[in-house]
Protein backbone atom coordinates (compact mmCIF):
# COMPACT_ATOMS: atom_id res chain seq x y z
CA UNK A 1 0.00 0.00 0.00
CA UNK A 2 1.40 3.21 -0.93
CA UNK A 3 2.29 6.05 1.58
CA UNK A 4 -0.69 8.35 0.05
CA UNK A 5 -3.30 5.71 1.05
CA UNK A 6 -1.75 4.95 4.12
CA UNK A 7 -1.72 9.15 4.37
CA UNK A 8 -5.38 9.05 3.37
CA UNK A 9 -6.52 6.16 6.15
CA UNK A 10 -4.67 7.67 9.08
CA UNK A 11 -6.42 11.15 8.62
CA UNK A 12 -9.87 9.50 9.01
CA UNK A 13 -8.88 8.25 12.47
CA UNK A 14 -11.27 5.22 12.28
CA UNK A 15 -12.28 3.94 15.74
CA UNK A 16 -13.46 0.13 15.57
CA UNK A 17 -16.85 -1.01 16.38
CA UNK A 18 -17.25 -1.88 20.10
CA UNK A 19 -20.24 -1.84 22.78
CA UNK A 20 -19.29 1.68 24.17
CA UNK A 21 -22.56 3.18 23.67
CA UNK A 22 -25.92 1.60 24.11
CA UNK A 23 -27.30 0.63 20.81
CA UNK A 24 -30.67 0.48 19.77
CA UNK A 25 -32.26 -3.37 18.58
CA UNK A 26 -32.83 -4.04 15.62
CA UNK A 27 -35.20 -7.08 14.99
CA UNK A 28 -32.61 -9.67 12.78
CA UNK A 29 -34.22 -11.60 10.43
CA UNK A 30 -35.98 -14.89 11.48
CA UNK A 31 -34.37 -18.27 10.89
CA UNK A 32 -38.15 -19.79 10.21
CA UNK A 33 -39.00 -17.27 7.24
CA UNK A 34 -35.91 -19.30 5.26
CA UNK A 35 -36.90 -22.62 6.52
CA UNK A 36 -37.81 -24.59 3.35
CA UNK A 37 -36.83 -27.24 0.98
CA UNK A 38 -36.58 -26.97 -2.73
CA UNK A 39 -36.08 -29.83 -4.98
CA UNK A 40 -35.29 -31.73 -1.81
CA UNK A 41 -32.45 -28.99 -0.84
CA UNK A 42 -32.69 -27.54 2.32
CA UNK A 43 -32.57 -23.50 1.96
CA UNK A 44 -31.36 -22.00 5.68
CA UNK A 45 -30.45 -18.59 7.28
CA UNK A 46 -26.96 -18.54 9.63
CA UNK A 47 -26.30 -15.50 11.38
CA UNK A 48 -22.56 -14.70 12.56
CA UNK A 49 -22.05 -12.48 15.48
CA UNK A 50 -19.08 -11.30 16.86
CA UNK A 51 -18.42 -9.50 20.87
CA UNK A 52 -18.91 -6.05 19.68
CA UNK A 53 -22.47 -6.71 18.20
CA UNK A 54 -21.80 -6.35 14.44
CA UNK A 55 -24.14 -8.93 12.92
CA UNK A 56 -24.13 -10.49 9.59
CA UNK A 57 -26.85 -13.00 8.40
CA UNK A 58 -26.45 -15.51 5.16
CA UNK A 59 -28.14 -18.14 3.57
CA UNK A 60 -27.40 -20.94 0.83
CA UNK A 61 -29.74 -20.12 -1.32
CA UNK A 62 -26.87 -18.05 -3.58
CA UNK A 63 -24.53 -18.18 -0.94
CA UNK A 64 -25.89 -14.75 -0.33
CA UNK A 65 -25.55 -11.50 2.34
CA UNK A 66 -28.94 -10.89 4.36
CA UNK A 67 -28.18 -8.50 6.55
CA UNK A 68 -25.56 -6.45 7.89
CA UNK A 69 -26.15 -4.97 11.56
CA UNK A 70 -23.70 -2.07 12.40
CA UNK A 71 -24.10 0.68 14.94
CA UNK A 72 -23.68 4.41 13.85
CA UNK A 73 -21.38 7.14 15.78
CA UNK A 74 -24.37 7.31 18.02
CA UNK A 75 -24.53 3.37 18.61
CA UNK A 76 -28.33 3.28 16.52
CA UNK A 77 -28.26 0.05 14.73
CA UNK A 78 -29.14 -0.52 11.29
CA UNK A 79 -29.20 -2.97 8.56
CA UNK A 80 -26.96 -1.39 5.60
CA UNK A 81 -27.26 -4.50 3.18
CA UNK A 82 -30.07 -4.35 0.89
CA UNK A 83 -32.30 -6.98 0.65
CA UNK A 84 -35.11 -9.26 1.95
CA UNK A 85 -36.43 -11.00 4.86
CA UNK A 86 -37.91 -14.42 3.42
CA UNK A 87 -36.85 -16.56 0.97
CA UNK A 88 -39.85 -16.15 -1.07
CA UNK A 89 -38.63 -12.86 -2.18
CA UNK A 90 -35.29 -13.92 -2.79
CA UNK A 91 -36.38 -16.42 -5.40
CA UNK A 92 -37.94 -13.58 -7.54
CA UNK A 93 -35.00 -11.00 -7.11
CA UNK A 94 -34.45 -9.44 -10.22
CA UNK A 95 -31.20 -7.25 -8.59
CA UNK A 96 -28.94 -9.99 -7.38
CA UNK A 97 -29.14 -8.76 -3.74
CA UNK A 98 -26.09 -9.62 -1.82
CA UNK A 99 -25.59 -13.07 -3.75
CA UNK A 100 -22.34 -14.92 -5.49
CA UNK A 101 -22.43 -14.30 -9.05
CA UNK A 102 -20.85 -16.26 -11.24
CA UNK A 103 -19.53 -18.42 -13.27
CA UNK A 104 -18.30 -15.30 -14.47
CA UNK A 105 -19.29 -11.74 -12.85
CA UNK A 106 -20.15 -8.99 -15.23
CA UNK A 107 -20.80 -9.36 -18.74
CA UNK A 108 -19.07 -11.42 -21.75
CA UNK A 109 -19.44 -9.84 -25.38
CA UNK A 110 -21.73 -11.61 -27.06
CA UNK A 111 -22.37 -14.44 -24.93
CA UNK A 112 -19.70 -16.20 -26.61
CA UNK A 113 -15.55 -16.91 -26.12
CA UNK A 114 -13.27 -18.72 -27.36
CA UNK A 115 -11.20 -21.51 -25.27
CA UNK A 116 -8.68 -23.93 -26.92
CA UNK A 117 -9.53 -23.08 -30.19
CA UNK A 118 -13.11 -23.97 -29.53
CA UNK A 119 -16.01 -21.65 -29.55
CA UNK A 120 -18.52 -22.01 -26.26
CA UNK A 121 -21.34 -19.92 -26.52
CA UNK A 122 -23.87 -18.52 -23.36
CA UNK A 123 -26.80 -17.64 -22.25
CA UNK A 124 -27.77 -14.19 -23.61
CA UNK A 125 -30.36 -12.83 -20.67
CA UNK A 126 -28.51 -9.28 -21.42
CA UNK A 127 -29.47 -8.03 -24.68
CA UNK A 128 -26.95 -10.02 -27.17
CA UNK A 129 -24.66 -10.32 -23.63
CA UNK A 130 -24.70 -12.81 -20.68
CA UNK A 131 -24.44 -10.77 -17.51
CA UNK A 132 -23.71 -12.64 -13.99
CA UNK A 133 -23.53 -16.28 -14.85
CA UNK A 134 -26.28 -16.61 -17.53
CA UNK A 135 -30.07 -17.57 -17.16
CA UNK A 136 -29.45 -19.43 -14.02
CA UNK A 137 -26.22 -18.47 -12.38
CA UNK A 138 -24.53 -19.10 -8.99
CA UNK A 139 -27.04 -16.83 -7.26
CA UNK A 140 -30.05 -19.03 -8.06
CA UNK A 141 -28.41 -22.43 -7.10
CA UNK A 142 -28.83 -23.43 -3.11
CA UNK A 143 -25.67 -24.68 -2.50
CA UNK A 144 -24.25 -26.97 0.20
CA UNK A 145 -23.21 -25.04 4.23
CA UNK A 146 -21.75 -25.79 7.36
CA UNK A 147 -21.26 -23.77 9.93
CA UNK A 148 -18.40 -23.75 12.53
CA UNK A 149 -18.25 -20.85 15.28
CA UNK A 150 -18.49 -17.38 13.20
CA UNK A 151 -17.77 -19.24 9.90
CA UNK A 152 -20.32 -20.78 7.11
CA UNK A 153 -18.69 -22.58 3.92
CA UNK A 154 -20.89 -23.05 1.01
CA UNK A 155 -19.83 -25.02 -1.45
CA UNK A 156 -21.49 -26.12 -4.85
CA UNK A 157 -20.33 -28.36 -7.98
CA UNK A 158 -21.03 -26.48 -11.40
CA UNK A 159 -21.70 -29.39 -14.07
CA UNK A 160 -19.89 -29.23 -16.87
CA UNK A 161 -21.94 -27.49 -19.52
CA UNK A 162 -23.71 -25.83 -16.73
CA UNK A 163 -25.24 -22.03 -18.38
CA UNK A 164 -22.30 -23.20 -21.61
CA UNK A 165 -19.30 -23.07 -19.04
CA UNK A 166 -16.37 -26.00 -20.03
CA UNK A 167 -15.71 -28.52 -17.32
CA UNK A 168 -17.02 -29.62 -13.69
CA UNK A 169 -15.84 -26.82 -11.10
CA UNK A 170 -16.43 -27.33 -7.17
CA UNK A 171 -16.56 -23.78 -6.05
CA UNK A 172 -15.97 -23.34 -1.75
CA UNK A 173 -17.12 -20.01 -0.48
CA UNK A 174 -16.80 -18.90 2.99
CA UNK A 175 -17.95 -16.03 5.05
CA UNK A 176 -15.49 -15.57 8.27
CA UNK A 177 -16.67 -12.63 10.96
CA UNK A 178 -13.91 -11.58 13.14
CA UNK A 179 -13.63 -10.38 16.54
CA UNK A 180 -11.84 -6.71 14.90
CA UNK A 181 -14.65 -6.45 12.44
CA UNK A 182 -13.75 -7.36 9.64
CA UNK A 183 -15.75 -10.10 7.18
CA UNK A 184 -13.59 -12.18 5.47
CA UNK A 185 -15.03 -13.48 1.90
CA UNK A 186 -12.66 -15.92 0.30
CA UNK A 187 -13.60 -18.07 -3.10
CA UNK A 188 -11.67 -21.19 -4.14
CA UNK A 189 -12.59 -23.40 -7.33
CA UNK A 190 -11.11 -26.14 -8.90
CA UNK A 191 -12.13 -27.78 -12.55
CA UNK A 192 -11.52 -30.57 -14.43
CA UNK A 193 -11.33 -29.28 -18.01
CA UNK A 194 -9.91 -25.78 -18.97
CA UNK A 195 -12.59 -23.39 -18.18
CA UNK A 196 -13.16 -19.55 -17.42
CA UNK A 197 -13.93 -18.20 -14.22
CA UNK A 198 -14.73 -14.98 -12.40
CA UNK A 199 -16.72 -14.72 -8.64
CA UNK A 200 -17.24 -11.88 -7.04
CA UNK A 201 -20.00 -10.67 -4.15
CA UNK A 202 -23.16 -8.48 -5.31
CA UNK A 203 -24.43 -7.10 -2.10
CA UNK A 204 -25.58 -3.66 -2.38
CA UNK A 205 -24.94 -0.98 0.03
CA UNK A 206 -26.46 1.83 2.28
CA UNK A 207 -24.48 3.10 5.45
CA UNK A 208 -27.61 5.32 6.24
CA UNK A 209 -29.75 1.99 6.53
CA UNK A 210 -31.40 -0.18 3.99
CA UNK A 211 -34.49 1.68 1.97
CA UNK A 212 -33.15 5.19 3.31
CA UNK A 213 -33.00 7.37 0.37
CA UNK A 214 -30.00 7.78 -2.36
CA UNK A 215 -26.43 6.99 -1.94
CA UNK A 216 -25.44 9.90 -3.82
CA UNK A 217 -24.06 11.91 -0.54
CA UNK A 218 -22.00 9.03 0.08
CA UNK A 219 -18.10 9.35 -0.16
CA UNK A 220 -15.92 6.69 -1.35
CA UNK A 221 -12.06 6.62 -2.47
CA UNK A 222 -10.90 4.05 -4.86
CA UNK A 223 -7.24 2.99 -5.10
CA UNK A 224 -7.20 3.12 -8.80
CA UNK A 225 -5.10 5.68 -11.33
CA UNK A 226 -7.00 3.91 -14.36
CA UNK A 227 -10.55 2.54 -15.57
CA UNK A 228 -12.06 0.86 -18.24
CA UNK A 229 -14.18 2.41 -20.80
CA UNK A 230 -17.12 0.81 -21.94
CA UNK A 231 -19.47 1.03 -24.94
CA UNK A 232 -23.02 1.82 -25.00
CA UNK A 233 -23.67 -2.29 -24.36
CA UNK A 234 -21.63 -2.04 -20.88
CA UNK A 235 -18.71 -3.92 -22.44
CA UNK A 236 -15.31 -2.66 -22.26
CA UNK A 237 -13.46 -0.89 -25.02
CA UNK A 238 -10.31 -2.71 -24.24
CA UNK A 239 -8.71 0.53 -23.38
CA UNK A 240 -7.43 1.34 -19.96
CA UNK A 241 -8.17 5.34 -19.39
CA UNK A 242 -6.55 7.22 -16.86
CA UNK A 243 -9.18 8.57 -14.25
CA UNK A 244 -7.05 11.88 -13.55
CA UNK A 245 -8.86 14.67 -14.98
CA UNK A 246 -12.22 12.72 -15.47
CA UNK A 247 -15.21 11.87 -12.89
CA UNK A 248 -13.87 8.33 -12.69
CA UNK A 249 -11.03 9.86 -10.15
CA UNK A 250 -11.95 8.75 -7.14
CA UNK A 251 -8.57 8.56 -5.79
CA UNK A 252 -8.61 11.41 -3.28
CA UNK A 253 -12.57 10.56 -2.43
CA UNK A 254 -15.33 12.69 -2.97
CA UNK A 255 -19.15 12.76 -3.27
CA UNK A 256 -20.86 9.86 -5.49
CA UNK A 257 -23.79 12.49 -6.39
CA UNK A 258 -20.66 15.20 -7.33
CA UNK A 259 -20.33 14.39 -11.12
CA UNK A 260 -22.17 11.54 -11.62
CA UNK A 261 -24.50 14.40 -13.61
CA UNK A 262 -21.73 15.30 -15.97
CA UNK A 263 -22.25 15.48 -19.72
CA UNK A 264 -19.21 12.95 -20.25
CA UNK A 265 -19.98 10.14 -22.43
CA UNK A 266 -18.82 7.44 -20.25
CA UNK A 267 -21.44 8.42 -17.53
CA UNK A 268 -24.05 8.09 -20.49
CA UNK A 269 -22.74 4.79 -21.45
CA UNK A 270 -23.56 3.60 -17.90
CA UNK A 271 -26.33 5.48 -17.21
CA UNK A 272 -23.93 6.60 -14.28
CA UNK A 273 -21.40 4.58 -12.80
CA UNK A 274 -21.14 0.85 -13.83
CA UNK A 275 -17.34 0.49 -14.76
CA UNK A 276 -13.98 -1.58 -13.56
CA UNK A 277 -11.31 0.29 -11.72
CA UNK A 278 -7.94 -0.96 -12.32
CA UNK A 279 -6.59 -1.77 -8.78
CA UNK A 280 -3.07 -0.53 -7.90
CA UNK A 281 -1.02 -3.23 -6.49
CA UNK A 282 2.78 -3.59 -6.40
CA UNK A 283 2.36 -7.39 -7.33
CA UNK A 284 -0.68 -9.09 -9.04
CA UNK A 285 -2.76 -11.25 -6.58
CA UNK A 286 -1.25 -9.31 -3.28
CA UNK A 287 -4.03 -8.44 -0.99
CA UNK A 288 -4.27 -4.66 -0.49
CA UNK A 289 -6.36 -1.84 -0.21
CA UNK A 290 -8.72 -1.23 -3.35
CA UNK A 291 -11.54 1.07 -2.06
CA UNK A 292 -13.30 3.18 1.03
CA UNK A 293 -17.12 3.72 1.66
CA UNK A 294 -17.77 6.30 4.11
CA UNK A 295 -21.56 8.24 5.12
CA UNK A 296 -20.75 11.67 7.26
CA UNK A 297 -24.11 12.01 8.95
CA UNK A 298 -23.79 8.25 10.35
CA UNK A 299 -20.35 7.66 10.38
CA UNK A 300 -20.51 4.15 9.05
CA UNK A 301 -17.67 3.18 7.10
CA UNK A 302 -16.55 -0.22 4.77
CA UNK A 303 -13.07 -0.28 4.16
CA UNK A 304 -12.04 -3.01 1.16
CA UNK A 305 -8.85 -5.37 0.94
CA UNK A 306 -8.91 -7.88 -2.07
CA UNK A 307 -6.77 -10.19 -4.14
CA UNK A 308 -8.35 -9.06 -7.32
CA UNK A 309 -7.35 -6.98 -9.74
CA UNK A 310 -10.32 -5.10 -10.41
CA UNK A 311 -12.98 -3.58 -8.56
CA UNK A 312 -16.63 -2.94 -10.37
CA UNK A 313 -18.29 0.13 -8.75
CA UNK A 314 -22.59 0.46 -9.74
CA UNK A 315 -23.87 3.04 -8.36
CA UNK A 316 -27.97 1.60 -8.61
CA UNK A 317 -29.02 3.07 -12.18
CA UNK A 318 -31.54 0.76 -12.31
CA UNK A 319 -32.92 0.88 -9.16
CA UNK A 320 -36.62 2.17 -9.95
CA UNK A 321 -38.61 1.61 -6.52
CA UNK A 322 -40.44 -1.39 -7.86
CA UNK A 323 -38.98 -3.52 -5.51
CA UNK A 324 -39.53 -2.99 -1.00
CA UNK A 325 -36.64 -4.66 0.84
CA UNK A 326 -36.63 -5.83 4.79
CA UNK A 327 -37.94 -2.33 6.21
CA UNK A 328 -40.97 -2.28 4.02
CA UNK A 329 -39.52 0.68 2.19
CA UNK A 330 -38.67 0.69 -1.65
CA UNK A 331 -35.68 0.79 -3.43
CA UNK A 332 -35.70 3.64 -4.91
CA UNK A 333 -33.28 4.86 -7.94
CA UNK A 334 -29.61 4.81 -6.65
CA UNK A 335 -30.22 4.31 -3.53
CA UNK A 336 -28.04 1.36 -2.94
CA UNK A 337 -24.46 0.38 -4.54
CA UNK A 338 -22.38 -2.12 -5.23
CA UNK A 339 -18.32 -2.64 -5.08
CA UNK A 340 -17.49 -6.32 -6.78
CA UNK A 341 -14.08 -7.11 -6.24
CA UNK A 342 -13.21 -8.82 -9.42
CA UNK A 343 -11.54 -9.84 -12.65
CA UNK A 344 -12.47 -7.54 -15.95
CA UNK A 345 -15.49 -7.62 -17.37
CA UNK A 346 -15.16 -9.44 -21.15
CA UNK A 347 -12.08 -10.74 -19.83
CA UNK A 348 -12.08 -13.55 -22.13
CA UNK A 349 -12.22 -11.81 -25.36
CA UNK A 350 -9.50 -8.91 -24.43
CA UNK A 351 -5.99 -10.81 -24.43
CA UNK A 352 -4.46 -7.82 -22.70
CA UNK A 353 -6.99 -8.25 -19.93
CA UNK A 354 -5.55 -10.49 -16.54
CA UNK A 355 -6.54 -13.86 -17.39
CA UNK A 356 -9.41 -15.31 -16.14
CA UNK A 357 -8.29 -19.08 -17.27
CA UNK A 358 -8.70 -22.26 -15.09
CA UNK A 359 -7.10 -25.12 -15.81
CA UNK A 360 -6.94 -28.58 -14.23
CA UNK A 361 -4.10 -29.02 -11.31
CA UNK A 362 -4.87 -24.97 -10.60
CA UNK A 363 -6.82 -23.42 -7.81
CA UNK A 364 -8.82 -20.44 -8.20
CA UNK A 365 -8.49 -18.05 -5.02
CA UNK A 366 -9.82 -14.62 -4.40
CA UNK A 367 -9.63 -12.95 -0.76
CA UNK A 368 -11.77 -10.17 -0.21
CA UNK A 369 -11.70 -8.55 3.67
CA UNK A 370 -14.79 -6.12 4.32
CA UNK A 371 -13.48 -4.15 7.55
CA UNK A 372 -16.34 -2.00 8.73
CA UNK A 373 -16.14 1.06 11.04
CA UNK A 374 -17.03 4.14 12.48
CA UNK A 375 -15.52 7.74 12.16
CA UNK A 376 -14.53 9.47 15.34
CA UNK A 377 -15.14 12.84 13.55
Amino acid sequence: MNRFIIAILISFSISCIGPCKKKEQVKPIQKEDFDTVINNKQISLFTLRNANDLTVQLTNYGARVVSVLTPDKNGTMADIALGYSDIKSYLKDPMYLGCIVGRYANRIDNAKFILNDKEYNLYKNDGVNTLHGGKEGLDKKIWDAAQEGNTVIFSYLSPDGEEGYPGNLIIKKSYTLTENNELHIRYDAETDQSTVINLSNHTYWNLKGEGDSTILDHYILINADYYAPIDSEWIPTGELAKVAGSPFDFTSGKKIGSEINLDNEQLKNGQGYDHNWILNKDNANELSFAARLWEETTGRSIEIFTSEPGIQFYSGNFMDGSISGKSGKPYVYRSGLALETQHFPDSPNHPNFPSTILNPGELYEHLVILKFGVMNN
